[in-house]
């Protein structure tokens, strides 16, 4: 039988962030940023385990309470997001046919809606797919002192954003090989392969809490939901 598994790299330093313990610990609403982001994924009844990947060396998950149904967790955290997405799998034992959803810990707004519709949408797909939003700005490139170089045309444009679903034989297939040539997420793995992964359109409050100046926004959304 073919499981869903959702795996959360959280191995990260949050060094961009500059607060004192990493990003995916800092308190919103009450919660630790990452519970939000796990919680919701616990209650997609089609996941079948919710797998959460941290450093070994984490200093910061055991302060915390994380009673939540499904939540398993993996200290085998890598350099890299690839590496620890890489040692997640390995951890995990999936069967090839099974489907994993990887999904940034620090997108703590997504939504079960948003998980259900690429569920859908990648269910029978050969090679996977992602949630992704289609670019509504104008797209300008900048030279090395910070002025326009160029306006890019938007057409086809996406912004990837996660979850994003592949078979895990698939995506265990993609990470083998070099990590550090133009890997940044697991989409871009599985296009190293030859693959072109479905792009189904997500929503904008499912952005990357990145910039102390995203927490007040994550904040509202989630406060506005609760309500």
């Amino acid at each position: 039988m073919t499981r869903h598994v959702a795996l959360v790299p959280a191995a990260g330093s949050g060094a961009r962030f500059g607060a004192a313990c990493p990003k995916q610990y800092l308190q919103l609403s009450g919660r630790p940023l990452m519970w939000h982001t796990l919680s919701t994924l616990c209650q997609v009844a089609a996941i079948d385990e919710v797998a959460l990947v941290l450093s070994p060396g984490d200093e910061w998950f055991d302060d915390y309470d994380w009673t939540l149904p499904k939540l398993t967790v993996h200290r085998v955290g890598g350099a890299t997001r690839a590496e620890t997405v890489k040692n997640g799998i390995a951890a995990l034992g999936l069967s090839s046919e099974d489907w994993l959803l990887v999904h940034d810990a620090a997108r703590c707004c997504l939504s079960v809606a948003m998980v259900e519709r690429l569920l859908t949408e990648v269910a029978d797909d050969p090679v996977g797919g992602l949630l992704a939003l289609p670019v509504p700005d104008t797209v300008k490139r900048a030279d090395r002192d910070g002025r326009v170089s160029i306006t890019l045309p938007r057409q086809g444009m996406w912004l990837a954003q996660t979850p994003q679903m592949f078979r895990a034989g698939v995506l265990s297939q993609a990470l083998a090989g070099d990590l550090t040539d133009g890997v940044t997420d697991e989409a871009s793995a599985i296009e190293r392969l030859g693959l072109k992964p479905r792009l189904v359109e997500g929503d904008a409050s499912n952005f990357k809490v990145t910039w102390p100046r995203d927490l007040p926004l994550a904040r509202a959304i989630l406060e506005a939901r609760q309500s």
